[in-house]
């Protein structure tokens, strides 16, 4: 190997015709370079496999002590139907395959409650009345 040349070895590889997927683990090589982008990953792996980068999910690398080795988990689908049926939310969020869906966006807010520090919401009449007894004790 030399170096700033970035090198994909497969330690392990396992084929799922149930969910039409290939899982392989796998170690990445890069002696001399900082560190290898997920997008170089999946463009080595893309011309491995001949197959589109669209449908190569790469996830869970840990670097090595000492630089040059990363080892990762990667799952190459037969097609894009297979993806989005079987793959994670968050993961088809990532390159623009699905919407990702923030709950609070879409949520609406009631007109009769107000923020508060610490994230909780406390009726206006509620707080009124508490601000209402806090000036009396004072008196």
């Amino acid at each position: 190997m030399q170096n700033g040349t970035v090198t994909v070895w497969i330690k392990k590889f396992m084929s799922n015709r149930l969910l039409q997927e290939k899982r392989i683990v796998i170690d990445v090589f890069n002696p001399g370079k900082a560190t290898v982008t997920k997008t170089e990953i999946l463009e080595k792996l893309a011309k491995m496999y001949t197959t589109t980068p669209d449908i190569i999910f790469v996830c869970g690398f840990r670097n090595h002590f000492g630089g040059g080795k990363k080892t990762g988990f990667d799952m190459i689908y037969d097609s894009l139907d297979c993806t989005n049926k079987n793959e994670l939310k968050h993961r088809l969020s990532r390159p623009g395959l699905c919407e990702k869906k923030r709950p609070w966006e879409s949520r609406e807010r009631n007109p009769g409650t107000e923020r508060r520090s610490g994230g909780l919401q406390v009726p206006m009449l509620v707080l009124a009345k508490s601000e209402l007894e806090m000036g009396q004790r004072k008196e």
